[in-house]
Protein backbone atom coordinates (compact mmCIF):
# COMPACT_ATOMS: atom_id res chain seq x y z
CA UNK A 1 0.00 0.00 0.00
CA UNK A 2 1.54 3.24 -0.75
CA UNK A 3 2.24 5.66 1.84
CA UNK A 4 0.16 8.68 1.98
CA UNK A 5 1.30 11.98 0.67
CA UNK A 6 -0.84 15.17 1.91
CA UNK A 7 -1.14 17.49 -1.00
CA UNK A 8 0.40 20.42 0.61
CA UNK A 9 3.74 18.42 0.57
CA UNK A 10 3.45 16.96 -2.59
CA UNK A 11 1.47 18.74 -4.88
CA UNK A 12 1.10 22.28 -4.15
CA UNK A 13 4.19 23.73 -1.54
CA UNK A 14 7.73 24.27 -2.27
CA UNK A 15 10.86 21.97 -1.15
CA UNK A 16 12.11 25.53 1.30
CA UNK A 17 9.03 25.47 2.89
CA UNK A 18 8.43 21.74 3.66
CA UNK A 19 11.99 21.96 5.01
CA UNK A 20 11.31 24.30 7.07
CA UNK A 21 8.53 22.63 9.10
CA UNK A 22 10.46 18.98 8.17
CA UNK A 23 10.92 16.57 11.22
CA UNK A 24 14.58 16.95 10.89
CA UNK A 25 14.44 20.96 10.72
CA UNK A 26 12.26 20.97 13.89
CA UNK A 27 14.92 18.35 16.13
CA UNK A 28 18.17 20.38 14.79
CA UNK A 29 16.40 23.46 16.21
CA UNK A 30 15.57 21.85 19.31
CA UNK A 31 19.29 20.27 20.30
CA UNK A 32 20.14 24.38 18.95
CA UNK A 33 17.91 25.27 22.14
CA UNK A 34 19.52 22.46 24.09
CA UNK A 35 23.13 23.92 23.30
CA UNK A 36 22.47 27.67 23.57
CA UNK A 37 20.59 26.85 26.90
CA UNK A 38 23.81 24.72 28.37
CA UNK A 39 26.38 27.39 26.91
CA UNK A 40 24.21 30.10 28.47
CA UNK A 41 24.19 28.39 31.65
CA UNK A 42 27.75 27.58 32.16
CA UNK A 43 28.72 31.19 31.38
CA UNK A 44 26.41 32.33 34.20
CA UNK A 45 28.26 29.41 37.33
CA UNK A 46 26.84 26.06 36.65
CA UNK A 47 29.53 23.23 35.99
CA UNK A 48 29.08 22.17 32.91
CA UNK A 49 32.56 20.15 31.70
CA UNK A 50 33.58 21.30 28.33
CA UNK A 51 33.19 17.61 26.76
CA UNK A 52 29.42 17.95 27.01
CA UNK A 53 29.43 21.15 24.77
CA UNK A 54 31.63 19.43 22.30
CA UNK A 55 29.57 16.06 21.88
CA UNK A 56 25.69 18.65 21.65
CA UNK A 57 27.73 20.37 18.99
CA UNK A 58 28.51 17.54 16.96
CA UNK A 59 25.18 16.47 17.55
CA UNK A 60 23.04 18.96 16.11
CA UNK A 61 21.88 17.55 12.99
CA UNK A 62 19.40 14.51 13.83
CA UNK A 63 20.50 11.77 11.85
CA UNK A 64 17.38 9.48 10.38
CA UNK A 65 18.43 6.63 12.48
CA UNK A 66 18.06 8.97 15.79
CA UNK A 67 15.03 10.61 14.41
CA UNK A 68 13.71 6.91 14.03
CA UNK A 69 15.25 5.91 17.58
CA UNK A 70 13.15 9.01 18.98
CA UNK A 71 9.93 7.52 17.62
CA UNK A 72 10.66 4.38 19.18
CA UNK A 73 11.15 5.41 22.70
CA UNK A 74 8.11 7.19 22.40
CA UNK A 75 6.19 4.87 22.09
CA UNK A 76 6.87 4.01 25.47
CA UNK A 77 7.13 7.06 27.14
CA UNK A 78 4.36 8.51 24.88
CA UNK A 79 6.75 12.15 25.48
CA UNK A 80 8.37 13.40 22.22
CA UNK A 81 10.51 15.69 24.09
CA UNK A 82 11.89 13.25 26.52
CA UNK A 83 12.35 11.01 23.47
CA UNK A 84 14.75 13.14 22.34
CA UNK A 85 16.53 13.75 25.21
CA UNK A 86 17.39 10.44 25.50
CA UNK A 87 18.24 9.89 21.99
CA UNK A 88 20.65 12.80 21.98
CA UNK A 89 21.64 11.33 25.37
CA UNK A 90 22.94 7.83 23.98
CA UNK A 91 24.79 9.47 20.78
CA UNK A 92 26.21 12.51 23.10
CA UNK A 93 26.71 10.54 27.01
CA UNK A 94 28.54 13.52 28.12
CA UNK A 95 25.99 16.00 27.35
CA UNK A 96 23.23 13.69 29.00
CA UNK A 97 23.35 15.20 32.22
CA UNK A 98 22.97 18.71 31.61
CA UNK A 99 20.27 18.46 28.96
CA UNK A 100 17.46 20.27 29.62
CA UNK A 101 18.28 21.47 32.49
CA UNK A 102 15.84 23.49 34.66
CA UNK A 103 13.55 23.70 31.27
CA UNK A 104 10.30 22.34 30.27
CA UNK A 105 9.26 21.05 27.19
CA UNK A 106 8.28 24.46 25.85
CA UNK A 107 11.54 25.60 26.19
CA UNK A 108 12.36 23.49 22.76
CA UNK A 109 8.61 22.96 21.38
CA UNK A 110 7.66 26.96 21.48
CA UNK A 111 11.11 28.44 20.81
CA UNK A 112 11.28 26.30 17.89
CA UNK A 113 8.33 27.23 16.51
CA UNK A 114 8.95 30.79 16.74
CA UNK A 115 11.98 30.36 14.82
CA UNK A 116 10.41 28.68 12.26
CA UNK A 117 7.66 31.04 11.82
CA UNK A 118 9.91 34.22 11.42
CA UNK A 119 11.83 32.14 8.54
CA UNK A 120 8.31 31.12 7.65
CA UNK A 121 7.64 34.81 7.29
CA UNK A 122 10.86 36.05 5.26
CA UNK A 123 10.26 33.38 2.60
CA UNK A 124 6.84 34.26 2.37
CA UNK A 125 7.84 38.22 1.82
CA UNK A 126 10.16 37.51 -0.69
CA UNK A 127 7.36 35.52 -2.59
CA UNK A 128 5.04 38.06 -2.46
CA UNK A 129 7.64 40.58 -3.45
CA UNK A 130 8.19 38.41 -6.48
CA UNK A 131 4.58 38.85 -7.29
CA UNK A 132 4.41 42.65 -6.40
CA UNK A 133 7.33 43.13 -9.22
CA UNK A 134 5.00 41.25 -11.87
CA UNK A 135 2.08 42.84 -11.72
CA UNK A 136 3.69 46.39 -11.39
CA UNK A 137 5.29 45.46 -14.93
CA UNK A 138 1.89 44.18 -15.55
CA UNK A 139 -0.07 47.46 -14.57
CA UNK A 140 3.11 49.63 -16.48
CA UNK A 141 2.42 47.91 -19.41
CA UNK A 142 -1.17 48.78 -19.29
CA UNK A 143 -1.71 51.68 -17.82
CA UNK A 144 -3.48 53.53 -20.92
CA UNK A 145 -5.16 50.71 -22.10
CA UNK A 146 -8.82 51.59 -21.69
CA UNK A 147 -11.20 48.54 -20.67
CA UNK A 148 -14.61 48.43 -19.75
CA UNK A 149 -15.56 48.78 -16.20
CA UNK A 150 -17.73 46.71 -13.96
CA UNK A 151 -19.72 47.78 -10.51
CA UNK A 152 -22.03 44.40 -9.52
CA UNK A 153 -19.99 42.86 -12.76
CA UNK A 154 -22.69 45.09 -15.10
CA UNK A 155 -20.84 47.67 -17.84
CA UNK A 156 -19.70 50.48 -15.63
CA UNK A 157 -17.60 54.01 -16.41
CA UNK A 158 -14.38 52.69 -18.38
CA UNK A 159 -11.06 52.62 -16.65
CA UNK A 160 -7.41 50.75 -17.80
CA UNK A 161 -6.23 47.28 -17.28
CA UNK A 162 -3.07 48.72 -15.67
CA UNK A 163 -5.59 50.85 -13.13
CA UNK A 164 -7.04 47.27 -12.45
CA UNK A 165 -3.87 45.69 -11.89
CA UNK A 166 -2.77 48.42 -8.95
CA UNK A 167 -6.22 47.56 -7.27
CA UNK A 168 -4.58 43.82 -7.09
CA UNK A 169 -1.53 45.61 -6.09
CA UNK A 170 -2.63 47.90 -3.17
CA UNK A 171 -3.98 45.03 -1.28
CA UNK A 172 -1.64 42.75 -1.59
CA UNK A 173 1.15 45.63 -0.11
CA UNK A 174 -1.50 46.00 2.50
CA UNK A 175 -0.85 42.62 3.29
CA UNK A 176 2.98 42.61 3.14
CA UNK A 177 3.09 45.79 5.70
CA UNK A 178 0.73 44.07 8.32
CA UNK A 179 2.71 41.00 7.97
CA UNK A 180 6.41 42.63 7.95
CA UNK A 181 4.72 44.42 11.23
CA UNK A 182 3.75 41.65 12.88
CA UNK A 183 7.35 39.73 12.47
CA UNK A 184 9.20 42.81 14.10
CA UNK A 185 6.88 42.16 16.92
CA UNK A 186 7.98 38.41 17.02
CA UNK A 187 10.01 37.65 20.52
CA UNK A 188 11.15 34.45 21.87
CA UNK A 189 9.80 32.65 24.40
CA UNK A 190 12.74 32.47 26.16
CA UNK A 191 13.59 30.59 29.47
CA UNK A 192 10.79 31.09 31.19
CA UNK A 193 9.90 27.46 33.19
CA UNK A 194 7.24 25.27 33.98
CA UNK A 195 4.59 27.74 34.65
CA UNK A 196 6.52 31.17 33.27
CA UNK A 197 7.94 32.02 36.80
CA UNK A 198 10.95 31.52 36.35
CA UNK A 199 11.76 29.93 39.55
CA UNK A 200 13.57 26.83 38.26
CA UNK A 201 16.27 28.93 36.91
CA UNK A 202 16.17 30.98 39.86
CA UNK A 203 16.81 27.89 41.92
CA UNK A 204 19.87 26.91 39.80
CA UNK A 205 21.41 30.35 39.41
CA UNK A 206 20.59 31.93 42.10
CA UNK A 207 20.18 35.12 41.35
CA UNK A 208 17.31 36.80 39.60
CA UNK A 209 19.42 39.08 37.52
CA UNK A 210 21.60 35.80 36.11
CA UNK A 211 17.86 34.48 35.09
CA UNK A 212 17.28 38.05 33.33
CA UNK A 213 20.51 37.37 31.81
CA UNK A 214 19.87 33.85 30.75
CA UNK A 215 16.89 34.73 28.74
CA UNK A 216 18.82 37.48 27.36
CA UNK A 217 21.50 35.06 26.11
CA UNK A 218 18.89 33.05 24.78
CA UNK A 219 17.05 35.30 22.54
CA UNK A 220 20.19 36.93 20.82
CA UNK A 221 21.99 33.64 20.32
CA UNK A 222 18.84 33.24 17.75
CA UNK A 223 18.59 36.63 16.46
CA UNK A 224 15.78 38.15 18.63
CA UNK A 225 15.38 41.14 20.22
CA UNK A 226 14.33 39.95 23.22
CA UNK A 227 11.82 36.98 24.72
CA UNK A 228 8.04 37.77 25.65
CA UNK A 229 8.15 39.34 29.39
CA UNK A 230 5.69 37.67 30.99
CA UNK A 231 4.20 34.30 29.89
CA UNK A 232 2.21 31.00 31.50
CA UNK A 233 4.12 27.24 30.29
CA UNK A 234 3.93 28.40 26.72
CA UNK A 235 4.95 31.06 24.78
CA UNK A 236 1.44 33.48 24.05
CA UNK A 237 -0.91 32.02 21.14
CA UNK A 238 -2.33 36.07 20.28
CA UNK A 239 0.57 36.79 17.85
CA UNK A 240 0.07 33.01 16.07
CA UNK A 241 -3.71 34.67 15.56
CA UNK A 242 -2.38 38.00 14.32
CA UNK A 243 0.18 36.00 11.49
CA UNK A 244 -2.63 33.61 10.47
CA UNK A 245 -5.08 37.07 10.29
CA UNK A 246 -1.90 38.49 7.90
CA UNK A 247 -1.66 35.18 5.40
CA UNK A 248 -5.60 35.30 5.63
CA UNK A 249 -4.55 39.01 4.12
CA UNK A 250 -2.69 37.72 1.25
CA UNK A 251 -5.25 34.61 0.62
CA UNK A 252 -8.46 37.44 0.58
CA UNK A 253 -6.24 39.64 -1.77
CA UNK A 254 -5.06 36.39 -4.34
CA UNK A 255 -8.50 35.65 -4.76
CA UNK A 256 -9.93 38.41 -5.34
CA UNK A 257 -7.05 38.55 -8.20
CA UNK A 258 -8.08 35.05 -9.33
CA UNK A 259 -11.70 35.80 -9.95
CA UNK A 260 -11.50 39.07 -11.74
CA UNK A 261 -8.73 36.58 -13.94
CA UNK A 262 -11.55 34.17 -14.14
CA UNK A 263 -14.12 36.81 -14.78
CA UNK A 264 -12.42 38.61 -17.12
CA UNK A 265 -11.09 35.52 -19.04
CA UNK A 266 -15.08 34.63 -19.55
CA UNK A 267 -14.93 38.08 -21.71
CA UNK A 268 -12.48 36.88 -23.53
CA UNK A 269 -10.44 39.70 -22.56
CA UNK A 270 -7.23 38.68 -20.92
CA UNK A 271 -5.91 34.78 -20.36
CA UNK A 272 -3.59 33.08 -17.64
CA UNK A 273 -0.58 31.08 -19.10
CA UNK A 274 -1.59 27.98 -20.54
CA UNK A 275 1.27 25.46 -21.78
CA UNK A 276 1.19 24.47 -25.21
CA UNK A 277 0.40 20.48 -24.32
CA UNK A 278 -1.92 21.68 -21.31
CA UNK A 279 -5.35 19.98 -21.96
CA UNK A 280 -8.33 22.36 -20.19
CA UNK A 281 -11.08 19.19 -20.77
CA UNK A 282 -10.77 16.21 -21.09
CA UNK A 283 -14.56 16.30 -22.60
CA UNK A 284 -14.24 19.64 -24.72
CA UNK A 285 -11.08 20.19 -26.53
CA UNK A 286 -11.34 23.54 -27.38
CA UNK A 287 -11.54 24.51 -23.36
CA UNK A 288 -9.31 27.00 -21.88
CA UNK A 289 -10.00 26.76 -18.52
CA UNK A 290 -8.34 29.26 -15.95
CA UNK A 291 -7.61 25.92 -13.63
CA UNK A 292 -4.71 27.85 -11.86
CA UNK A 293 -6.99 30.95 -10.78
CA UNK A 294 -9.41 28.29 -9.95
CA UNK A 295 -6.44 26.66 -7.76
CA UNK A 296 -5.33 29.65 -5.99
CA UNK A 297 -9.45 30.21 -5.19
CA UNK A 298 -9.58 26.52 -3.94
CA UNK A 299 -6.53 27.40 -2.11
CA UNK A 300 -7.29 30.56 -0.53
CA UNK A 301 -10.18 29.41 0.59
CA UNK A 302 -8.86 26.89 2.82
CA UNK A 303 -6.29 29.55 4.26
CA UNK A 304 -8.77 32.14 4.94
CA UNK A 305 -10.49 29.56 7.00
CA UNK A 306 -7.62 28.44 9.22
CA UNK A 307 -7.23 32.00 10.66
CA UNK A 308 -10.64 31.47 13.30
CA UNK A 309 -8.88 28.20 14.12
CA UNK A 310 -5.98 30.23 15.72
CA UNK A 311 -8.62 32.83 17.12
CA UNK A 312 -10.09 29.45 19.61
CA UNK A 313 -6.81 28.24 20.06
CA UNK A 314 -6.03 31.86 21.74
CA UNK A 315 -9.13 32.03 23.17
CA UNK A 316 -9.14 28.32 24.79
CA UNK A 317 -5.94 28.53 26.71
CA UNK A 318 -6.84 27.93 30.31
CA UNK A 319 -4.60 29.46 33.32
CA UNK A 320 -1.03 28.68 32.69
CA UNK A 321 -1.25 26.08 30.33
CA UNK A 322 -3.78 23.64 28.73
CA UNK A 323 -2.67 20.57 26.28
CA UNK A 324 -5.12 20.85 24.07
CA UNK A 325 -3.86 23.38 21.65
CA UNK A 326 -0.77 21.20 20.56
CA UNK A 327 -2.13 18.75 18.50
CA UNK A 328 -4.46 21.53 16.79
CA UNK A 329 -0.99 23.79 16.40
CA UNK A 330 1.07 21.18 14.56
CA UNK A 331 -1.62 20.90 12.05
CA UNK A 332 -2.44 24.72 11.35
CA UNK A 333 0.55 26.62 11.94
CA UNK A 334 2.30 24.20 9.09
CA UNK A 335 -0.41 24.09 6.72
CA UNK A 336 -1.33 27.87 6.75
CA UNK A 337 2.80 28.60 5.71
CA UNK A 338 2.80 25.54 2.90
CA UNK A 339 -0.94 27.04 1.89
CA UNK A 340 -0.05 30.57 1.60
CA UNK A 341 4.14 29.68 -0.09
CA UNK A 342 1.72 27.89 -2.46
CA UNK A 343 -0.74 30.48 -3.37
CA UNK A 344 2.09 33.20 -3.90
CA UNK A 345 4.38 30.15 -6.48
CA UNK A 346 0.83 30.47 -8.40
CA UNK A 347 0.22 33.62 -8.01
CA UNK A 348 3.46 35.07 -9.23
CA UNK A 349 3.27 32.50 -12.65
CA UNK A 350 -0.36 33.90 -13.31
CA UNK A 351 0.94 37.45 -12.81
CA UNK A 352 4.07 36.89 -14.94
CA UNK A 353 1.85 35.28 -17.97
CA UNK A 354 -1.02 36.91 -18.25
CA UNK A 355 -2.28 37.48 -21.76
CA UNK A 356 -4.33 40.41 -22.53
CA UNK A 357 -6.40 40.18 -25.83
CA UNK A 358 -6.31 43.96 -27.02
CA UNK A 359 -9.05 43.33 -29.88
CA UNK A 360 -11.81 42.09 -26.90
CA UNK A 361 -10.33 44.77 -24.40
CA UNK A 362 -11.88 47.18 -27.42
CA UNK A 363 -14.28 45.50 -28.55
CA UNK A 364 -16.15 45.14 -25.20
CA UNK A 365 -15.75 48.42 -24.24
CA UNK A 366 -16.97 49.90 -27.49
CA UNK A 367 -20.08 47.59 -27.44
CA UNK A 368 -20.93 49.82 -23.75
CA UNK A 369 -19.34 52.95 -24.53
CA UNK A 370 -22.55 54.59 -26.61
CA UNK A 371 -24.18 54.64 -23.16
CA UNK A 372 -21.27 55.67 -21.27
CA UNK A 373 -21.60 58.69 -23.56
CA UNK A 374 -24.65 59.25 -22.43
CA UNK A 375 -23.71 62.36 -20.57
CA UNK A 376 -21.42 63.79 -23.51
CA UNK A 377 -23.72 63.43 -26.00
CA UNK A 378 -26.48 65.77 -24.11
CA UNK A 379 -24.16 68.32 -23.42
CA UNK A 380 -23.11 68.36 -27.17
CA UNK A 381 -26.88 68.64 -28.62
CA UNK A 382 -27.76 71.18 -25.74
CA UNK A 383 -24.86 73.09 -27.26
CA UNK A 384 -26.51 72.83 -30.26
CA UNK A 385 -29.35 74.82 -29.40
CA UNK A 386 -31.84 71.49 -27.88
CA UNK A 387 -33.72 71.26 -24.79
CA UNK A 388 -31.63 69.26 -22.48
CA UNK A 389 -35.04 67.89 -20.71
CA UNK A 390 -36.38 66.69 -23.84
CA UNK A 391 -32.76 65.74 -25.18
CA UNK A 392 -32.67 63.35 -21.85
CA UNK A 393 -36.01 61.86 -22.50
CA UNK A 394 -35.69 61.36 -26.00
CA UNK A 395 -31.88 59.57 -25.15
CA UNK A 396 -33.55 57.49 -22.42
CA UNK A 397 -35.74 56.16 -25.04
CA UNK A 398 -33.64 55.51 -27.26
CA UNK A 399 -31.07 53.77 -25.40
CA UNK A 400 -34.01 51.42 -23.97
CA UNK A 401 -34.45 50.80 -27.70
CA UNK A 402 -30.60 50.08 -28.09
CA UNK A 403 -30.39 47.52 -25.31
CA UNK A 404 -33.57 45.77 -26.74
CA UNK A 405 -31.71 45.49 -29.87
CA UNK A 406 -28.51 44.13 -28.73
CA UNK A 407 -30.51 41.47 -26.16
CA UNK A 408 -32.17 40.06 -29.01
CA UNK A 409 -29.04 39.22 -30.87
CA UNK A 410 -28.07 42.51 -32.70
CA UNK A 411 -24.60 42.43 -33.93
CA UNK A 412 -23.54 45.68 -32.25
CA UNK A 413 -25.03 48.77 -30.24
CA UNK A 414 -27.35 50.71 -32.62
CA UNK A 415 -27.27 53.81 -30.13
CA UNK A 416 -25.09 56.21 -32.18
CA UNK A 417 -26.75 55.31 -35.63
CA UNK A 418 -30.22 56.49 -33.98
CA UNK A 419 -29.22 59.14 -32.41
CA UNK A 420 -27.72 60.28 -35.25
CA UNK A 421 -30.94 59.61 -37.37
CA UNK A 422 -32.95 61.24 -34.38
CA UNK A 423 -33.13 65.38 -35.83
CA UNK A 424 -33.75 66.52 -32.35
CA UNK A 425 -29.85 65.94 -31.58
CA UNK A 426 -28.55 67.82 -34.45
CA UNK A 427 -25.33 65.25 -34.65
CA UNK A 428 -23.99 63.74 -37.14
CA UNK A 429 -21.51 60.29 -37.24
CA UNK A 430 -18.43 62.08 -37.32
CA UNK A 431 -19.25 64.32 -34.33
CA UNK A 432 -20.95 61.62 -32.43
CA UNK A 433 -17.45 59.86 -33.66
CA UNK A 434 -15.25 62.31 -31.50
CA UNK A 435 -17.67 62.01 -28.63
CA UNK A 436 -16.78 58.26 -28.57
CA UNK A 437 -12.94 58.48 -27.99
CA UNK A 438 -12.43 56.05 -24.91
CA UNK A 439 -9.63 58.30 -23.49
CA UNK A 440 -12.13 60.81 -22.30
CA UNK A 441 -13.82 59.02 -20.26
CA UNK A 442 -10.94 56.82 -18.05
CA UNK A 443 -10.34 60.33 -16.30
CA UNK A 444 -7.16 59.79 -14.34
CA UNK A 445 -6.57 56.28 -14.58
CA UNK A 446 -3.19 56.57 -16.25
CA UNK A 447 -1.97 58.79 -13.85
CA UNK A 448 -2.73 57.15 -11.18
CA UNK A 449 -1.09 53.98 -12.31
CA UNK A 450 1.96 55.86 -12.59
CA UNK A 451 1.64 57.76 -9.21
CA UNK A 452 0.68 54.56 -7.29
CA UNK A 453 3.96 52.97 -8.68
CA UNK A 454 6.18 55.56 -8.00
CA UNK A 455 5.11 56.37 -4.57
CA UNK A 456 4.27 53.17 -3.16
CA UNK A 457 5.04 50.33 -5.04
CA UNK A 458 8.37 51.51 -6.50
CA UNK A 459 9.64 51.89 -2.80
CA UNK A 460 8.63 48.75 -1.74
CA UNK A 461 10.55 46.87 -4.79
CA UNK A 462 13.60 48.98 -3.89
CA UNK A 463 13.83 48.10 -0.44
CA UNK A 464 12.89 44.16 -0.80
CA UNK A 465 14.24 43.83 -3.84
CA UNK A 466 17.49 41.59 -2.36
CA UNK A 467 14.87 39.30 -0.82
CA UNK A 468 12.74 38.67 -3.57
CA UNK A 469 11.96 35.38 -4.48
CA UNK A 470 13.84 33.49 -6.73
CA UNK A 471 12.47 30.11 -7.03
CA UNK A 472 11.27 28.58 -10.22
CA UNK A 473 7.14 29.24 -10.03
CA UNK A 474 4.86 26.90 -10.00
CA UNK A 475 3.11 26.29 -13.16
Amino acid sequence: MDEFVHPLTGRYASLAMRRLFSQAARIGLWRRLWLELMRAERDLGVEIPPEALAQLEAHLEPTEAEIARASEIERDTRHDVMAHIRTLAEVAPAAGPYLHLGATSCYVTDNADLVVLRQAIDLLIGRATAVVAALAEFARTHRGLPCLGHTHFQPAQPTTVGKRACLWLADLLGDLERLEAERARLLLRGAKGTTGTQASFLQLLGDGSKVRELDRRIAAAFGFPGSYPVTGQTSPRKPEFYLLACLSGIAQSAHKFASDIRLLAGLKELDEPFGEGQVGSSAMPYKRNPMHCERITSLARYLISLEPNAAWTAASQWLERTLDDSANRRLTLPEAFLTADAILLLWRSVAEGLEVHPAMVRRNLEEELPFMASEEILLAAAARGGDRQKLHERLRVLSREAGSRVKEGGERNPLLELVASDPAFRLDAERLAELLDAGRFVGRAPEQVSDFLADSVEPWLASHRARADDEEPQV
